[in-house]
């Protein structure tokens, strides 16, 4: 089902506090980046009982890093991050437009969200610890539930998706007529244009040369190495300076760890593109569109190929 969303620019730049809602929901999100705090004093929606987001970089690794918080004046909290935490350029606060976001809600919201942010596995959490989840109403625990629906959409828009995992589940089956049958293992498999353009069911290719054995999953963002996927040990002259930097950098967060003569991802991780990810694995410039393949051999090229035939025969049967 699609949403409404509203953004407004305070000053009227991307970068300045931005205020976000989703009609008909009784939400909020404020995003303001750490330079412009002290101008958050004008702004009544942060005055209220919320949750919020601290967002920036972990010093040690490297990586994108977020603190969850909850407070019953979010304000007031926030004051305190300024001396107290270093790390974050950028927070986004959730409140309600209402009167009825009370301090079991936003406790419940807390450890919600460092449960899905810790699950997905795309920053790096640095609460301490998960807070017990308290004891709601059925009714009220529902509430919340949608609201954090509200809370990931918004997130995502407003550039951080923090808590949506890298390869989305399945969402929806497939009907039997879009199903084609592998000769090689009698398992069943999507090839329709509706499922590539559409992601109705994400797609999980592998990779088999030089001896390495893949598994990745195209998603909107890119396609996800899936976690357990083989890797090479040594590099080659081809292999780009970008892309040996990127591999080094893997190696060096743990990404990628020795197993065995090879290496094997102790995570899914995203890549820009099919053959970033393929030379990355294998250690040498590889074309990816032509060696990720479904399990009947089709490749990555061919099924983008096919989803740009089927468009183009849909626009010329409505002219």
């Amino acid at each position: 089902m699609g949403k409404q969303i509203r953004i407004y620019l305070a000053d009227g730049t991307s970068t300045g506090i931005r205020h976000a809602e989703i009609t008909n929901w009784s939400g909020q999100a404020l995003a303001c980046p750490r330079s412009r705090f002290s101008e958050l004093k004008d702004w009544e929606e942060i005055k209220r009982p919320g949750v919020y987001f601290l967002f920036g970089i972990d010093d040690e690794t490297g990586d994108e890093a977020v603190y969850i918080g909850e407070s019953e004046v979010v304000l007031d909290r926030l004051s305190s991050h300024l001396t107290g935490k270093d790390f974050w350029s950028e927070l986004i606060a959730f409140t309600s437009k209402d009167d009825h976001l009370t301090k079991g809600h936003v406790k419940y919201l807390e450890s919600k969200l460092i449960q899905l942010s810790t699950s997905a596995n795309r920053y790096l959490v640095t609460n301490t610890a998960a807070p017990q989840l308290p004891s709601l109403p059925r009714a009220d625990r529902d509430a919340m539930e949608e609201y954090l629906e509200s809370v990931k959409s918004l997130l995502g828009v407003l550039g951080h998706r923090v808590l949506d995992p890298y390869a989305s589940p399945i969402r929806a089956p497939l009907p039997t007529d879009t199903l084609k049958t592998s000769p090689q293992n009698n398992t069943e498999f999507s090839v329709s244009s509706d499922a590539l353009y559409g992601t109705t069911q994400p797609l999980t290719f592998s990779l088999q040369t030089s001896g390495l054995t893949a598994r990745a999953t195209r998603t909107d963002e890119g396609l996800v190495v899936l976690t357990g996927s083989e890797a090479a040990t040594e590099t080659r002259n081809s292999l780009s300076n970008g892309y040996r930097s990127l591999r080094e950098s893997l190696i060096a967060s743990g990404v990628f760890q020795r197993v065995d003569g090879k290496y094997e991802t102790t995570k899914d991780y995203l890549f820009k593109s099919p053959s970033q990810a393929a030379a990355v694995l294998v250690g040498y410039s590889i074309n990816g569109r032509d060696h990720w393949r479904l399990p009947d051999g089709t490749s990555y090229g061919a099924c983008e190929q096919e989803i740009s035939n089927s468009l183009l025969n849909q626009l010329n049967d409505k002219k």
